[in-house]
């Protein structure tokens, strides 16, 4: 029953009372009110709540698992954004840390900010409008980092170089460029992937 219709039945009740309604009737009608204004109080109360409480459910649950060493800065939120866009975790952990060591504010003199080091005219393309909040860092740099993989025809070092130097200087070189820089990222981010994957905890036979 509405609230409104609640206010119309108490009304009524007292108009039925004013009339002098035969006094056997009046503990029969008030119980009946009582209970119908503790049903709608209950639904108001409900429909108040609920929205809340789902949100609140749906945040504390799009944490997730990470498959991660427990050790991992946003190791549950890496582990999300990596099989998004069907990446390897570890790979996307190797890159954030040699990025920007998992310091979401990090930023460069050229201008890349936030954890995946995102240029302003990338992260726009990648519809990320704020490159310091770690959860859409971590989507962005997922999601370009998957299309170099594609780009390159699933090529960790030539993506991963891409990444870094840009898809144009791989593909003029026809591989990793001889940059010492690209070089150098390449195998640290190669070689922090391997190490998270070593000391990942056992995937569950549940």
């Amino acid at each position: 029953m509405s609230v409104e219709s609640v206010i119309a039945r108490m009304t009524e009740l007292q108009q039925m009372i004013g009339g002098q309604v035969p006094t056997q009737t009046q503990p029969t009608n008030t119980q009946a009110f009582a209970s119908q204004l503790q049903t709608a109080t209950a639904s108001a109360a409900m429909a108040g709540t609920t929205p809340t409480d789902a949100t609140a459910t749906t945040s504390l649950m799009s944490t997730g698992v990470s498959e991660l060493p427990a050790d991992v800065p946003y190791g549950a939120e890496i582990t999300a954004a990596a099989k998004k866009y069907g990446i390897d975790p570890a790979l996307l952990a190797g890159l954030v840390k040699q990025e920007s060591g998992f310091n979401p504010n990090a930023g460069s003199p050229a201008g890349a900010r936030g954890l995946t080091q995102l240029m302003p005219g990338t992260a726009a393309g990648l519809g990320v409008t704020n490159v310091l909040d770690p959860a859409q860092s971590l989507d962005g740099g997922a999601q370009y980092l998957k299309a170099q993989l594609d780009a390159f025809g699933g090529d960790v070092a030539r993506a991963l170089a891409a990444y870094n130097a840009g898809p144009g200087a791989v593909q003029r070189y026809g591989g990793v460029p001889p940059y010492a820089e690209t070089q150098n990222y390449v195998r640290a981010v190669q070689a922090n992937a391997t190490a998270y994957r070593a000391s990942s905890p056992a995937p569950s036979i549940l």
